[in-house]
C-alpha cells in the first residue's frame, strides 16, 4: 500500500477538478484506489502501482490544463488510455485539432485517432476498422463537419445498416421512422456535440445534414458531400457497392465498423469484409486499423476488448 500527497501550484484546482468533479470522477473511476481532495492538495491511498498510475495521469492533467487553459473529461481519459498502456505522454508539440466545439476542441488521442486523421486528408475514401470505444464514428463526424465549416463540401450525409444485434424491426413499437431512430441514435449524438442544437435543426431542414438509414441511399448521387457510412460491418456486399458507388465530384467518404461485432446471418458475407479485400490497393482508398490501445472510453472497455479477443483466438485455434 501507498499514500501519495501531490500539491496543486499555480492551477486553479477547479479547472482540474472539472465541472462537478467530473474529471476527478474519471480518474476515481479508473484507478481503484482512495484519491481526496482538499484545497490544493491532493491525497491518494491504495496499492503502489495504482497510486503511481494515478500521481502520473495527475501530473498530466495539470500540464494539459497548463497548455490549453481547459480540461474535459475526455482529455483525462484518453491519458488514463495513454499509461495504462505503460506509455508516456509524448513532449512534442500540440496535437493538431480537428473541430472546435462548444465542449472544446476535438483532436486524435491515440496513434491510431492520428494516423486515422492524417489519412483522412489525402484519401477520398477512407475505412475505419477496430473494436468499439476507439472513436471512429466520433472523429468521423468531427472531420466531415470541419470539411463542412472550412466550405470544402456542401452536405454531410451519415447513413447506418438498420441491422439488428438479436432483435427484429417488426417487433418494435411504431412506424418505420420510429423503429430506424435508434439505429442512428449514435450519429445524432455526435452531432449534437459539435453543432448547436438551432444549428442542427436548420441544417437538418434544409437538407445539408442528413442522417439516413442505408437503405435509402439507393439510386442518389452525392455531389460536394461527405458521406459517412457507420457499422458498416452489417452491410451487405451488395449494399457496400451501391454506397460506394454513390460518391459523385468533390465527395469524400468514411467507412466505420468493427469485423468482431457482425450482425448479419451467418451465410451472409459483411460487405466491409468484402471490400477490404477486393479493394486494396486502389489509390486515393485508405485503411486504419484500430486496436484495444486505441480505446479511449473506461479503462475496463478495453480490458474486455482483450478477454474477449483472446477467447476468440482459443476457439479458433481449438477449431483449428
Amino acid at each position: 500500500m501507498m499514500k501519495k500527497i501531490i500539491e496543486i501550484e499555480g492551477i486553479d484546482p477547479a479547472g482540474i477538478v472539472g465541472v462537478a468533479d467530473a474529471n476527478l470522477k474519471v480518474l476515481e473511476d479508473s484507478f481503484p484506489c482512495k484519491i481526496l481532495l482538499r484545497g490544493n492538495t491532493v491525497y491518494m491511498d491504495g496499492d503502489k502501482d495504482v497510486v503511481l498510475q494515478a500521481e502520473e495521469v495527475l501530473s498530466e492533467m495539470m500540464k494539459t490544463y497548463s497548455r490549453k487553459q481547459s480540461l474535459t473529461p475526455g482529455d483525462v481519459r484518453s491519458l488514463v488510455s495513454l499509461i495504462s498502456e505503460g506509455n508516456h505522454v509524448s513532449e512534442e508539440g500540440p496535437e493538431p485539432v480537428i473541430l472546435y466545439t462548444k465542449k472544446g476542441e476535438i483532436i486524435p488521442r491515440t496513434d491510431g485517432q492520428k494516423e486515422f486523421y492524417e489519412k483522412s486528408k489525402y484519401n477520398d475514401i477512407l475505412f475505419a476498422i477496430g473494436p468499439a470505444g476507439t472513436g471512429k464514428t466520433y472523429l468521423a463526424v468531427a472531420i466531415s463537419v470541419a470539411a463542412y465549416k472550412r466550405r470544402e463540401v456542401k452536405r454531410i450525409i451519415l447513413t447506418r445498416p438498420a441491422v439488428e444485434a438479436g432483435e427484429r424491426l417488426g417487433f418494435l413499437p411504431g412506424d418505420l421512422r420510429e423503429k430506424i431512430d435508434p439505429y442512428l441514435t449514435p450519429l445524432f449524438d455526435a452531432l449534437n456535440d459539435m453543432v448547436s442544437t438551432t444549428t442542427l435543426k436548420s441544417l437538418m431542414t434544409k437538407r445539408v445534414i442528413e442522417v439516413v438509414p442505408l437503405a435509402y441511399m439507393r439510386g442518389r448521387t452525392l455531389d460536394n458531400a461527405y458521406v459517412i457510412l457507420d457499422e458498416a460491418q452489417n452491410s451487405s456486399a451488395m449494399q457496400m457497392k451501391m454506397f460506394l458507388t454513390r460518391l459523385g465530384p468533390n465527395s469524400k467518404a468514411i467507412i466505420t465498423g468493427d469485423v468482431t461485432q457482425i450482425d448479419l446471418p451467418s451465410r451472409q458475407e459483411s460487405g466491409l469484409l468484402h471490400a477490404e479485400r477486393l479493394l486494396k490497393g486502389i489509390e486515393g482508398i485508405g485503411y486504419t486499423y484500430f486496436t484495444e490501445k486505441d480505446v479511449v472510453r473506461h479503462r475496463l472497455v478495453k480490458e474486455i476488448i482483450s478477454a474477449y479477443s483472446l477467447d476468440n483466438d482459443k476457439v479458433n485455434t481449438k477449431d483449428a
